[in-house]
């Protein structure tokens, strides 16, 4: 048998550990996992990957060896091919009944590994060469014994006789013969009577022996032949090729997903380290490369001292300190109001109405009662209620769990200056990449973002108030970077990169030079899109797509404008509905549509009627608790339901539209014509009532059944747009706030661009222009997409409408449809993302 390699190219000294005693087989397999990231062969979050492996497969080999490795799909974790022996004299339980003296963690890009593999196999039945391998106290003495060749058995150079009933075969799996594939092998085996070999060259195996099979160290494109012999060979035979084949195609899906997982890893981060330094990974938060030092914020856990005072004492002290924390609040909101907007100002006036909530006042009196002080009784009803939240496993609700704690502690140093814990005043030092377990909002908006080049925490999501704070603040950041990340040496040199989500550390003169290269080029790629943003949105080849923006109050024009917006593509009107004790006047309403119309100064506007259901609950409406909120009462059922809401937000509109500046009226969430045409009868009805002009009445396109009868819908209404965030989400049955699956939800994917293509077909029929304002829209390369696939209009965040025209003016709309095409081709979003990188 060839036996091409040598075990030393693979483990190095520092690969090796003796004499070791963890405590069970997750620290074995930790410290192995560590040793392979010390030494570059891995990133740390490969380690959570063995674990994994061990979940679902025992690697437990036999006589004392285990081979942990980890799962298929993290191999873009693996830097480079390596093993890492942990050597335990005494033995460590692996399973019940198995136990394990040397462990054998693999850390492999394909099949580099197979020799030692075949190695260690033999020497399962060489007992004392094995027993030194478990007692040897010198590492150089351990790579020795690996590199001896086993002594061949005695009829080695005979040649080896096939079964009667035999076929060939050619190993076409990409990692060669691993214990999975090889398990299946077994198991089909086994279901027969009939002896069943496998050989290769000189070499055979019991195909019912998982370590007889292993020895063979079969690579892809080993070419095998496999014989049977007995009452059932035929059937024996045919049912272990068929295990063979089947195996096949799980091994090349994993073995695809992996590289393309990689390749869109590579293709998303848009900088790469050319020394490869260590890195830690988390989930991209808000854009950009940043290079400092680390600052650790270390929070730790509060300690609320329990000091009981009189009753009436503590009262007024809770009273005052409510008091003052509000007053605290509305002075950071009109600061952050002027500093980075209204929309994020309102962060802090959505914490100051926590401070009003009954129940949570409640409790902490109650715990005053039973003779508790006041900071601690705070303090624990505020942790007892934000743990409440937190375990309802809504992510929204989790948000809002971490403000209430945010709001808490600022109660609690209004009662005590003491309780302050570490704050960012503890941070000293420039140009500083900010660790923490978390940012509350209020920590994250007061920033001095002239020290703090970039943030990544522990914990979050890229929802967080944190996260949409750093977006604003134009702060590199990535969050659940995990606990590795407080684990990091205060000072360390490191590059956070915000595309790609991760955090290198320790980076050389090379990646600094490359991370500063990569800062200009971006710094200049945004001076040059800052200044054109004023310029139409028109490819090279004259077509034209129209460019608005998704606000919500009149204050909001002027920097839409400005931002490069032509108009207003999706005015949310439910935003007047929120966080108030009553739904807004029809007066009210008037004067905010008015006041939007007339700051657009004749810019089209585009108006949604109240969206309230799903995600956007309002408690002063009573609407009736639904197990699934998201394919219940919501939108448009909602309205058809409740004409106390629709009238007078119609007649509002309507009375503004009598002022001569454009306006056009859509409704969200139509499944079908029976909605559209009692819709429009109210609208009509109340425009002639009020001497109204005729305005443009358009439908959001939010569901499939929308989409596919958009070619009937089209003649009853005047344009269509998609909301993409909702159509990927009824589309790829994915609830966009679930903590695991939210980030599947990927409104590229081939089935929601299916849907759109059929959506801007069915209006084509009858004229009709189709635009969309989902997330899609304001990201460059979704924008291309779009426009490729006939979409006229984009809506999106005011920010990204510079880097949206940039992107249509670099390409031909010719360019954009065949693009198009071939993301309509794909089986996936990671697919079509993979071709952003064919646009200028």
């Amino acid at each position: 048998m060839h036996d091409t390699g040598s075990p030393s190219s693979l483990i190095q000294p520092e690969l090796i550990r003796l004499a070791c005693q963890p405590a069970d087989k997750e620290a074995a397999i930790r410290l192995a996992g560590q040793l392979l990231a010390d030494a570059g062969c891995i990133e740390p979050a490969y380690i959570d990957s063995l674990l994994r492996r061990e979940a679902v497969a025992n690697t437990f080999l036999g006589n004392g060896l285990a081979i942990p490795h980890g799962m298929v799909e993290d191999r873009q974790l693996i830097r480079r091919t390596g093993i890492a022996i942990v050597q335990i004299p005494d033995g460590l339980e692996w399973n019940p009944g198995q136990r394990t003296r040397l462990v054998f963690a693999i850390a492999a890009q394909s099949d580099e590994h197979i020799t030692l593999l075949r190695r260690l196999t033999r020497l399962l039945q060489d007992q004392v060469r094995l027993e030194q391998l478990f007692t040897t106290t010198d590492p150089a003495r351990m790579l020795a014994l690996l590199e001896e060749s086993p002594a061949p058995a005695p009829d080695a150079d005979a040649a080896v006789a096939d079964l009667a009933e035999r076929a060939q075969w050619i190993v076409d799996y990409p990692n060669g013969l691993h214990a999975r594939p090889a398990a299946q092998w077994v198991e089909a085996a086994r279901r027969h009577a009939a002896q069943l070999q496998v050989r290769h060259g000189q070499d055979a195996a019991d195909a019912k022996n998982l370590i007889s099979l292993l020895q063979l160290g079969l690579r892809h494109g080993d070419t095998v032949t496999v014989s049977a012999q007995g009452q059932d060979a035929a059937a024996a035979l045919a049912g272990l090729l068929a295990a063979m084949r089947d195996a096949s195609a799980q091994e090349q899906t994993d073995a695809a997903l992996a590289a393309q997982k990689a390749q869109l890893l590579a293709a998303q981060q848009g900088w790469t380290p050319p020394g490869r330094p260590l890195s830690i990974a988390g989930v991209a938060a808000s854009p950009g490369l940043a290079i400092g030092r680390v600052r650790v914020l270390q929070a730790g856990r509060l300690n609320v001292p329990d000091r009981p005072v009189a009753l009436g004492e503590g009262g007024d002290r809770l009273h005052a300190a409510l008091n003052a924390t509000r007053v605290e609040l509305t002075e950071l909101s009109s600061a952050t109001a002027a500093k980075l907007g209204q929309t994020e100002a309102g962060i802090f006036r959505a914490q100051a109405e926590l401070l009003s909530d009954t129940d949570l006042i409640t409790l902490a009196c109650q715990l005053m009662v039973a003779g508790h002080g006041v900071e601690w009784a705070w303090h624990q009803a505020v942790e007892r209620m934000a743990e409440r939240l937190a375990a309802l496993g809504n992510p929204l609700l989790a948000a809002r769990a971490a403000d209430l704690r945010d709001v808490g502690r600022r109660v609690l140093r209004q009662l005590d200056p003491a309780l302050n814990g570490a704050t960012l005043a503890d941070i000293d030092g420039d140009d500083c990449i900010l660790l923490a377990a978390d940012l509350t909002p209020s920590d994250t908006a007061s920033l001095d973002t002239s020290r703090v080049r970039a943030l990544a925490t522990a914990q979050g999501g890229p929802t967080s108030h944190t996260a949409i704070l750093a977006r604003t603040l134009g702060l590199p950041a990535l969050v659940a970077g995990g606990p590795a990340l407080l684990d990091i040496a205060d000072g360390t040199p490191a590059i956070l990169d915000g595309i790609g989500g991760r955090l290198y550390l320790n980076p050389g003169a090379a990646d600094l030079a490359s991370a500063r290269a990569w800062q200009d080029a971006q710094q200049l790629t945004l001076q040059q899109q800052a200044e054109q943003r004023q310029r139409p949105a028109q490819t090279t080849d004259g077509h034209r797509v129209e460019i608005a923006a998704n606000i919500n109050r009149p204050d909001q024009v002027a920097a839409a404008l400005d931002a490069g917006a032509e108009g207003v593509g999706l005015m949310r009107t439910e935003f007047l509905f929120l966080e108030r004790e009553q739904a807004p006047s029809e007066d009210e309403q008037f004067q905010t549509y008015s006041a939007m119309m007339a700051a657009l100064d004749g810019r089209p506007l585009i108006v949604r009627a109240m969206d309230i259901g799903g995600d956007k609950q309002v408690d002063y409406l009573q609407l009736p608790a639904e197990e699934n909120p998201f394919l219940g009462m919501r939108g448009s059922r909602l309205l058809l339901r409740r004409r106390d809401l629709l009238e007078p937000q119609l007649r509002a509109l309507y009375r503004a539209a009598r002022g001569g500046k454009p306006l056009a009226i859509m409704f969200p969430m139509i499944t079908s014509l029976k909605e559209i045409t009692r819709l429009k009868g109210w609208c009509e009805g109340i425009r002639r009532e009020l001497d109204a002009p005729e305005v443009p009445l358009g439908i959001m396109v939010e569901v499939p059944a929308a989409a596919l009868l958009a070619d009937q819908l089209a003649d009853y209404v005047d344009f269509f747009s998609i909301g993409t965030n909702d159509l990927t989400q009824y589309t790829l049955a994915i609830d966009r706030q679930h903590p695991e699956l939210a980030a599947e939800a990927d409104s590229l994917h081939p089935a929601v661009l299916r849907l759109i293509r059929q959506t801007v077909a069915g209006a084509a029929r009858r004229q009709r222009w189709v635009g969309v304002c989902g997330g899609i829209a304001g990201d460059p390369f979704g924008a291309a997409l779009l426009t490729g696939l006939g979409v006229s209009e984009l809506s999106m965040s005011p920010r990204d409408a510079a880097a949206v025209k940039a992107k249509l003016c670099a390409n031909s709309l010719q360019t954009l449809r065949e693009l198009a095409e071939q993301a309509l081709a794909c089986d996936s979003a990671d697919e079509v993302r993979m071709l952003a990188r064919e646009l200028s």
